[in-house]
Formats: C-alpha cells, sequence, structure tokens
C-alpha cells in the first residue's frame, strides 16, 4: 500500500481507514478562515456498504490500497450464488448476492466483468462501460407543467390516453 496525503483524494480512489477499506465518493478541500485546511469526504465502506462523511486534516496521510482486477465471465446464478470464470485460467468460483450488491440487476450470462481483488478475496465486481439492456417494464409517469409536451418519461401516454388526444384511436 502506498500513503497519499489527504489533500491528494480524489473521488474513485480506494483507501484503508480505521481498518476498513472504503471507496471515495466526493471531496471537498475546505479552509475556514484562519484555520487549518481539512478535506470533507463522503466514502462508501466496501464490506458493509454504509456511506459515511468523515473530514480528514490537510497534512493526514492516508493509505490507499490497490485492489488486482482480473478479468472474469458471469456464466449463471443457483439462488443467491452468482458464478464466474477466469478468462485466462478457466477457474470457477462464485460471489453471494450480498458481495455483489446492486450489480446483480445488470449481470447478463456470458458477460465479461472485472471482479476486484484486495489480499486474494473478492471485493466487487466492476461492470463493463456499456451494456445492452432490455426495459421489460416501468411506470407510467405524467408530467404535471402545462408546459411540458410530452406525457411520459419515455414520450409515449398510456394506453388509457391514447383516445383522448387528437388524431389518435385505439386499436
Amino acid at each position: 500500500m502506498s500513503s497519499v496525503k489527504a489533500t491528494q483524494l480524489r473521488p474513485g480512489m480506494v483507501i484503508q481507514h480505521e481498518g476498513q477499506l472504503f471507496t471515495v465518493f466526493s471531496t471537498e478541500h475546505r479552509t475556514p478562515g484562519n484555520k487549518r485546511g481539512s478535506m470533507q469526504t463522503r466514502m462508501k465502506n466496501l464490506k458493509t456498504g454504509a456511506i459515511i462523511d468523515y473530514r480528514f486534516r490537510a497534512e493526514e496521510f492516508i493509505e490507499r490500497a490497490i485492489l488486482d482486477e482480473v478479468e472474469f465471465e458471469y456464466l449463471y446464478n443457483e439462488g443467491d450464488d452468482f458464478h464466474f470464470m477466469n478468462t485466462q485460467t478457466y477457474e470457477q468460483m462464485h460471489l453471494t448476492r450480498e458481495q455483489l450488491g446492486e450489480t446483480v440487476y445488470y449481470l447478463i450470462p456470458n458477460t465479461i466483468v472485472h471482479v476486484e481483488f484486495y489480499d486474494n478475496k473478492p471485493m466487487g465486481v466492476a461492470l463493463p462501460d456499456t451494456m445492452d439492456l432490455k426495459v421489460t417494464q416501468t411506470k407510467w409517469i405524467l408530467r404535471k407543467h402545462a408546459t411540458c409536451s410530452g406525457w411520459s418519461s419515455f414520450g409515449f401516454p398510456p394506453p388509457q390516453l391514447i383516445s383522448a388526444q387528437a388524431g389518435f384511436r385505439r386499436g
């Protein structure tokens, strides 16, 4: 691990704080009046998922954690276990729904992902930058402002209101 000064913290960095790993979400350098500067940070605990706000002194050094990323292919899930295969060694491993968090909603079989390891323990999964997903269900949202031209977040009126618009007939 390497140490970085608190003023060098940036969003996306993984640090070790109070014996646990955190991902930095946001940072703000504050210098109130004639007092010493500080870095106000918002961080997410990688183990528990809890988000905390913490203020570091500007001159404080923080341990930066280095995560190893290994390319895996998502294969399938059995209940709460999600199975992955290393694309280089063909070894298989599984992660639980608890370890993956909200990424389970975006996992599609045969998708190439990067599993992040710290001390040879899987910490999470980094999804690809872009994915092709299909919307299967959504709620209709009516706009309430008279100046808005559309009916919903997708630009289509709900089926029961189609006949209310001029020129459309229910078919």
